[in-house]
């Protein structure tokens, strides 16, 4: 039997959040955007939900007098991506 796959996890830019995420400390919302090359709009969408869900905290400061965003992957969402992670391979050892 298939190990279910997380739904939040299963879009491919809040995956790619998330993964930027694990290899990082901290990225700020410009740098994702430019790796993930999504629009500013979609991207803040995907991370609220990603927050909303409990997987990354965001912490809005300023540097000067802009705004900075600030994203970083909680404990639940190192979890949740480890578990999608192994649901993921339990797909590519069927035989």
């Amino acid at each position: 039997m298939f190990k279910p796959l997380d739904p939040l996890l299963h879009s491919e830019l809040r995956l790619a959040v998330m993964s930027l995420l694990i290899s990082a400390e901290e990225a700020e919302f410009p740098y994702i955007k430019e790796q993930t090359g999504a629009t500013a709009g979609n991207l803040s969408v995907q991370i609220d939900k990603l927050s909303a869900a409990g997987y990354i905290e965001v912490e809005k400061t300023f540097k000067g007098k802009k705004p900075c965003t600030l994203c970083r992957i909680t404990p639940a969402g190192l979890k949740a991506f480890e578990d999608y992670v192994d649901a993921l391979k339990s797909y590519l050892e069927v035989k």
